[in-house]
């Protein structure tokens, strides 16, 4: 009788609100819908100089965000080579090897070098993209073409790009100045996109008029110049928003190819899910006192491998007579803060005793202590039974300056640091412009042991074998231009010449917490193959504050070539005639750092003196996307007055960093970096001290 009453009273209330469920339903449609229309959209297209556009002529369209593409194409009489990197939403960076196929590079072409070649360096900046909300209207950009170097292609434009998306096409109008001269123009159309046939689905016809000035522009290639017609166009192929292909007929009279390759590095969450990680912690739950039941020693122990198994390290426990706990971690899994806070607040939640008040959580790394939280164990409780969730638990406990150990308090689990840990991985070091070649590399594997003596001091050593170079008879001297300077980096070739095994680092650091935002931080060693020496730092990086501050001082001594010495000596040109001059390399930098959060920008200025005694500053800025992957970009401008072709030459180049556990199946904090300046020189140049403070507390802050 029950069971039909209540049956009777659910068919009522599905009647009652019928209209409501239909309403529902009906809303669902449209957003569904308006989400629909919102992620439809064309191919994006990369020129042949990887900038989002046609053949020659670029278009107003952007990549997304974080998308790196390289490319490569053979346009007569030139084979270029392209790097595409979608540095914010509307700003493009694109970076060009452009060889003149069949033209010797008239000074040491001969010697190894081979055909000419020019390095190029893009950037295009758009306004009114489709997410910026005025879809109705054309995005408009400026851009520059080759603005770095000897500028042999350098062009200047404005243009704009309306997209059609019903009609599958779309259209751009430009001007241009320098060898893109006057108007411009490019079509780009996809008839089958909106068919299910596989193959044709994803073929655009492009054409575009061609505004280069081929016959004026002096940096052109000789075979380059004829221009029968300059409507250029063709087919392009896109497989599954990965692969480009093209084909192409250009200026009347030239056929060619041309593909690349993206991948949305800055939002892909890696080639693998994280199947591998562990699940949050959820049971079993034990509040029980601390007593006989449970006594305190087995819940440290208890808790030291709950933490273990979410892949974090508990290395002490200390209970006060207040009925405290205090406890250090050690992150080696997650990338982001709101993760590994995530995971303690878990753990803790389940596990802390019912007769404990509150709880400490000090998190270090690298032997340094960098923040701390305070949670309440009532809060805890309350978390676990969900009346509070992850925001009011931030409200509630937020990260704070780190409390260090209680000297006078119960020691309930104490781990020791280990004293070696070792990784293996290769290494490749490519230089670029040598007279003997276009590209020179050198191939090594590399052994890493790091660890800590009496749990406090931090080392790292790195042992290297070259396995395979191509540096061998690379000359240590630029002969168009050689640096003026103490060649205090420009001889770096000549410490990865060798096929035999080196120790290119060994070195002592202990850092120091000293309260209230205050760090500190002494190292000493071998740096890096070049320096070994001593180094200190002080830091004041508050919790939660956006900017830091710090000094830093170093002397190094340079070492030589082959073995562990050290040598006085450094090389000085005097035109291009070498002598010697006695050497004790200081460098000292007032750093100053900035973090803008909502555009997740880290911008870094370091002022002082450098290493060849030029002083100057350098300008750093790092954009991290939400994948763990961070490039940087930077310029040093100092009174080194290097030159280059008759210029001042002020260094610069970019840098990225990937997260391994791109590769893996599981969380990870290691990385694969790179880093390239745009000439090898000695201005601007600083040596390695060390692992520094403020990348350390970055990482371990990041959220």
């Amino acid at each position: 009788m029950i069971r039909a009453r209540i049956l009777i009273l659910f068919l009522g209330c599905c009647a009652l609100h019928a209209d409501d469920g239909a309403n529902l339903f009906r809303d669902l449609a449209i957003v569904s819908e308006i989400d629909k229309q919102l992620n439809d959209d064309l191919p994006f297209l990369y020129n042949f100089s990887m900038v989002g556009g046609y053949w020659n002529m670029p278009s107003a369209r952007m990549a997304k965000e974080g998308e790196i593409g390289i490319g490569a194409a053979r346009v007569h009489p030139y084979n270029i080579y392209g790097l595409n990197f979608q540095f914010f939403e509307h700003v493009e960076l694109a970076a060009n090897y452009r060889v003149y196929t069949g033209v010797l590079e008239p000074t040491f072409g001969h010697e190894g070098f081979g055909d000419d070649a020019e390095r190029t360096g893009n950037v295009k900046v758009a306004f009114n993209l489709p997410g910026d909300g005025f879809p109705m209207f054309p995005i408009f950009a400026i851009g520059i073409e080759d603005f770095i170097g000897t500028k042999r292609f350098n062009a200047q434009y404005i243009l704009v790009t309306q997209k059609w998306i019903g009609g599958n096409v779309e259209a751009t109008l430009g001007w241009g100045r320098k060898r893109i001269k006057g108007l411009f123009g490019g079509l780009a159309w996809t008839p089958f996109r909106r068919t299910r046939v596989p193959f044709f689905k994803d073929l655009s016809l492009v054409a575009e008029y061609d505004a280069i000035d081929y016959k004026h522009n002096v940096g052109e290639h000789p075979l380059g110049r004829d221009v029968k017609n300059r409507i250029n166009g063709g087919l392009t192929y896109l497989l599954g928003d990965s692969l480009q292909v093209s084909s192409y007929y250009l200026r009347g009279g030239h056929v060619g190819a041309s593909g690349s390759l993206r991948y949305p590095f800055g939002s892909s969450q890696g080639f693998f899910t994280k199947v591998d990680d562990p699940s949050l912690y959820k049971s079993p739950v034990d509040t029980e006192p601390l007593g006989v039941v449970r006594p305190k020693y087995a819940f440290a122990q208890e808790l030291a491998y709950t933490f273990e198994h979410q892949g974090l390290d508990l290395y002490s426990v200390y209970l006060s007579k207040e009925k405290s706990l205090w406890i250090k971690i050690i992150n080696n899994a997650y990338r982001e803060e709101p993760e590994l806070r995530e995971r303690i607040q878990r753990v803790l939640a389940a596990l802390v005793p019912s007769d404990i008040k509150d709880v400490v959580v000090t998190v270090e790394a690298t032997g340094l202590l960098c923040q701390s939280y305070v949670f309440r164990t009532e809060d805890l409780y309350r978390y676990r039974q969900r009346l509070v969730g992850a925001f009011e638990m931030k409200t509630l406990s937020p990260m704070r300056e780190a409390i260090s150990a209680p000297s006078h308090e119960e020691e309930l689990f104490r781990r020791k640091k280990a004293i070696w840990d070792i990784s293996l991985k290769p290494r490749m070091i490519n230089f670029f412009g040598s007279s003997t070649g276009k590209i020179k590399y050198n191939l090594a594997v590399v052994l890493t042991p790091e660890g800590y003596f009496g749990d406090q001091v931090y080392y790292q050593a790195q042992v290297a074998y070259d396995a395979l170079s191509s540096l061998a008879h690379v000359n240590t001297i630029d002969r168009i231009n050689p640096s003026q300077l103490l060649n205090v980096r420009t001889d770096s070739l000549a410490y990865y010449k060798t096929n035999t095994v080196a120790l290119e680092m060994a070195y002592l650091q202990k850092s120091w917490n000293l309260g209230k935002g205050w760090f500190f931080r002494a190292a000493g060693g071998y740096f890096e193959p070049a320096y070994g020496g001593e180094a200190l730092e002080f830091l004041y990086s508050p919790v939660r504050s956006n900017w830091a501050i710090g000094l830093e001082e170093a002397t190094v001594f340079k070492r030589r070539y082959h073995g562990l010495g050290f040598t006085n000596k450094v090389r000085k040109l005097d035109g291009r005639v070498p002598h010697y001059e006695h050497f004790i390399g200081v460098q000292y930098f007032l750093d100053l750092y900035y973090t803008f959060r909502p555009l997740d920008i880290d911008i870094k200025i370091m002022a002082g003196q450098f290493l060849a005694k030029d002083r100057g500053a350098r300008f750093e800025i790092t954009r991290w996307f939400p994948s763990g992957f961070r490039s940087s970009l930077w310029c040093t401008v100092t009174n080194g007055h290097d030159k280059i072709n008759g210029r001042i030459y002020y260094d610069k180049g970019f840098s990225f960093v990937i997260p391994l556990d791109f590769f893996l199946k599981k969380s990870s904090r290691n990385q694969i970096g790179y880093a390239m300046s745009a000439w090898l020189r000695d201005v601007g140049a600083f040596a390695d001290t060390g692992k520094q403070l403020y990348p350390i507390l970055r990482l371990e802050r990041k959220h």
